[in-house]
C-alpha cells in the first residue's frame, strides 16, 4: 500500500492556499467536517473561473451545477492551520465532468480529506443541462495537459 502525499500536486490547475478560521471548529476543538465540502466548493468554482473557461462562458448562462460530492476524511484537523486545496477534471462525459479535490494541512504535512464532485454543465436561462461542447472539452483537455475520454 502506497503512503498518501504529504503535500498537493503543483500540476493541478487549481491550487488554492487556505488558513483555517476560528469559526471552522466544532464543540470538540477540531475543524468541523463540514469544513471540508465547503473548500472542495472553493476549489470547484476557482477552475471555472480560470481565463480559459471564463472566456468561453462570458455573456452565456451556462456553468456548472453540482450533483453529487463525496468526501472522504483522512486525518483531523485544528486550527490553526494553513491548507493546500486542489482541484482538477478526471473525466468529462456528455454533459458532466467529475472533479478530484485534496486538502493538505501544512501544519501536520500531510493529507487530511479527499474526494470528488459531479458537475453537469447547465443552462440556467432554460433550467435544463447542456452536452459538454468540443470547444470547453478541449480548453479543460488544455488546462490538465491530458485527454479527458469518459470511462
Amino acid at each position: 500500500m502506497t503512503e498518501p502525499p504529504t503535500q498537493a500536486s503543483s500540476d493541478c490547475p487549481v491550487l488554492l492556499t487556505i488558513p483555517t478560521q476560528w469559526g471552522d471548529q466544532d464543540a470538540f476543538g477540531h475543524v468541523n467536517n463540514t469544513c471540508s465540502i465547503r473548500w472542495f466548493e472553493t476549489a470547484r468554482m476557482r477552475y471555472f473561473d480560470l481565463d480559459p473557461i471564463v472566456e468561453l462562458l462570458q455573456g452565456t448562462r451556462v456553468g456548472p451545477i453540482l450533483v453529487s460530492i463525496h468526501c472522504d476524511y483522512r486525518r483531523q484537523l485544528s486550527h490553526p492551520d494553513t491548507l493546500q486545496v486542489t482541484a482538477r477534471v478526471r473525466k468529462i462525459g456528455r454533459t458532466s465532468m467529475v472533479m478530484e479535490h485534496q486538502i493538505f494541512s501544512q501544519q501536520q504535512q500531510s493529507l487530511i480529506s479527499e474526494g470528488s464532485s459531479t458537475v453537469v454543465l447547465f443552462d440556467y436561462a432554460k433550467n435544463e443541462p447542456l452536452s459538454v461542447s468540443e470547444e470547453l472539452r478541449t480548453v479543460i483537455e488544455t488546462l490538465e495537459g491530458r485527454s479527458l475520454d469518459d470511462d
